[in-house]
């Protein structure tokens, strides 16, 4: 284990100099190891047991854990509840908050009420469109996006204060983090839109799925010239395809995710589609590694969790470091 000082589950570790949260995510990227964190799909249902369930298939491979709030702008359990439910377990969360559904009011109040749990680290979204989930008659909030929400909870962390001015006595203890794409048009762009997320307050970014290994090159490349990497915690987005067909209806409907022509080849070409899927994600997180600038990487296996622990262990990512798990 990396601490000495690790804590039962429910229990928060003490906040070390130069920190911003008790977290054990933070530790790992400010100590300089190679992090990994997934993303759990939030049950429809109202059974604590369900969450547990979909945690356990991570344990002892990853070091936090993002819970989706309304991914796709369809509706599941709450973020904040997931992560109020793991956190008590003794699971590193990241919470996620989408300004599509909440004004200022309530990101501020959930907010302080995650950090009131334990939760300690926070993804800031501006959320897809409620056109294209399940309930597009829903109205929309958008009072603000993925920067001012960054910019309002830094104020929270570092000046004790509500956006409106007013003092808050105890502020929230979090780790504060965005989403970016390297992978959409104008490419020049990206570099420049993640400047401006670090200046918002971000302090790791997780990217939208990989599939392109030459053009996140690109981008960390004029990341780093930016000096940016040193700022920020960078974790690109990976994950396995089930299938050449899959890939192709991904690339035509889900926005802003990029899939070459040679993987949806590749991937067609296979006897076992799905298990050549999870070879491709193991190659790029290998190759992902050698990036420089790069800290760690970020596992999205919709409906394959189950092979997060298989693409870890031969990937080697971790060496023999093994992350926080309940039954350690």
């Amino acid at each position: 284990m990396i601490f000495d000082d690790e804590p039962t589950a429910g229990e928060n570790l003490p906040i070390l100099p130069g920190h911003d949260s008790p977290g054990r995510f933070e530790r790992v990227l400010r100590a300089g190891h190679f992090a990994v964190t997934a993303e759990i799909a939030p049950p429809d249902s109202a059974d604590p047991a369900e969450v547990f369930t979909r945690a356990a298939m991570f344990d002892g491979y990853v070091d936090a854990i993002n819970a989706t709030d309304g991914s796709g702008a369809n509706c599941h359990m709450s973020s904040v509840s997931m992560c109020a439910l793991l956190t008590r377990r003794g699971y590193s969360m990241i919470m996620q908050v989408s300004c599509r559904d909440r004004n200022r009011i309530a990101i501020q109040g959930d907010v302080l009420g995650a950090s009131a749990m334990g939760v300690s680290n926070i993804l800031c979204l501006t959320g897809d469109g409620v056109q294209s989930g399940d309930h597009p008659e829903a109205k929309p909030v958008f009072d603000m996006d993925c920067m001012t929400s960054l910019s309002m909870l830094r104020g929270m962390r570092d000046d004790g204060e509500f956006l409106s001015g007013r003092k808050i006595t105890s502020p929230p203890q979090v780790f504060l983090g965005a989403a970016a794409n390297p992978f959409a048009p104008p490419f020049d762009y990206r570099p420049l839109r993640l400047a401006k997320k670090v200046a918002a307050g971000a302090q790791f970014v997780q990217t939208q799925y990989c599939f392109d290994i030459d053009r996140l090159k690109d981008y960390m490349a004029k990341v780093c010239d930016l000096g940016l990497h040193e700022k920020v915690y960078i974790l690109p987005g990976v994950g396995p395809l089930a299938s050449a067909k899959s890939a192709e209806w991904i690339r035509n409907n889900v926005a802003g995710v990029h899939i070459p022509d040679s993987v949806i080849k590749r991937l067609a070409g296979a006897e076992d589609q799905k298990q050549e899927g999870v070879n491709m994600c193991i190659e790029m997180v290998q190759q992902i590694r050698q990036i420089a600038g790069v800290s760690g990487v970020h596992l999205m296996a919709y409906k394959q969790e189950h092979r997060v622990a298989e693409i870890v262990e031969k990937t080697g990512v971790l060496g023999d470091r093994i992350p926080w798990h309940p039954n350690r």
